[in-house]
């Protein structure tokens, strides 16, 4: 593994370290990451196989789920092949442009699910404030529509950090301690001056998993105050039942992310192990639970699946 120094070297190959420090332990690791990806796959593929076949699920809810199921294999495929590769085989080597690839797709499809968890929360107030019309106001063209701007905002957002990159001379190190290719990790490998790199992630953080959130928030305060505004107490239950899953699922979405960024920022003393492991499970979980937490909440979903895997023998 060359590590030279020499401006005049830019290195094209790099090699990923895994879980720096738990090298000895990386064949345990790959269990939950190979376990994870397994239900990830199963549980979102069976998800979209019944949205798509049975036509009572194609319903404006229940076709983002399906664009939320898609997004999330993508998001899994993007880096856990590659780790179960490091924990096993140790094959840590990656050239520079699969690095970038990697990072790319890893970083626009996070907030290509960022943007379809908004627009779900979109779906959620009008559906409880203007119930009679939910239907009309929300077309499978309208869904459509908002699909492809959802992709293209996330790829287009993204596209630039490739010519970031390749500017790059990268002679410090050819080094990666993670499991994944990362933008500014990546970054901070070069001998230039990155403060481009830091300022444009910043600025796709505010303009896109920031905004999201805002906008989100904004939609359930919208909700509650009108659901508080429903006389019957039976029809606030149900009505607020319908957003559970939802809320589970932000939560789990956002909640790891913010709370990596937090320990990055501030727990400067935690072991960069514990770091990198964080930044896997924002990775892991919500791919994996999203299914299991729509499959289990959602009636309709609930019932198709147990008559999928159990049918009922005449």
């Amino acid at each position: 593994m060359t590590t030279s120094n020499h401006t005049g070297v830019s290195h094209t190959v790099f090699y990923l370290l895994g879980i720096p420090g738990l090298e000895d332990k990386h064949m345990w690791i790959s269990i939950p990451f190979f376990i994870s990806y397994v239900i990830t796959l199963l549980g979102n593929s069976l998800l979209i196989f019944i949205i798509v076949t049975k036509h009572s699920l194609h319903a404006p809810m229940y076709l983002f789920l399906c664009m939320l199921a898609g997004t999330d294999i993508i998001l899994s495929t993007c880096t856990v092949p590659q780790d179960l590769a490091i924990f096993w085989f140790n094959a840590g080597e990656i050239s520079l442009s699969r690095c970038i690839a990697q990072i790319f797709f890893l970083t626009s499809t996070f907030v290509c699910e960022s943007g379809i968890l908004l627009v779900m929360a979109f779906d959620r107030y009008i559906a409880i404030c203007y119930p009679l019309r939910y239907t009309t106001i929300l077309t499978q063209a309208l869904i459509g529509k908002i699909g492809a701007v959802i992709f293209l905002r996330s790829y287009c957002t993204i596209f630039p950090v490739i010519f970031l990159l390749k500017r790059l001379t990268f002679c410090k190190s050819n080094i990666l301690p993670n499991t994944t290719c990362k933008h500014i990790i990546l970054a901070k490998i070069s001998c230039n001056d990155i403060r481009v790199n830091i300022w444009y992630g910043f600025f796709v953080l505010i303009s896109t998993l920031v905004l999201d959130v805002v906008l989100i928030f904004v939609s359930y305060v919208l909700i509650l105050h009108a659901v508080f505004h429903i006389p019957s107490q039976d029809a606030r239950h149900k009505a607020l039942n319908t957003c559970g899953s939802h809320v589970c699922v932000i939560i789990l979405f956002y909640g790891p992310g913010i709370f990596s960024v937090l320990t990055q920022r501030f727990g400067r003393h935690i072991a960069l192990h514990i770091h990198v492991l964080l930044a896997s499970v924002y990775i892991l979980i919500p791919p994996m639970s999203n299914p299991i937490i729509y499959g289990i909440k959602t009636k309709q979903i609930r019932d198709l699946v147990v008559s999928f895997l159990f049918p009922i023998q005449k």
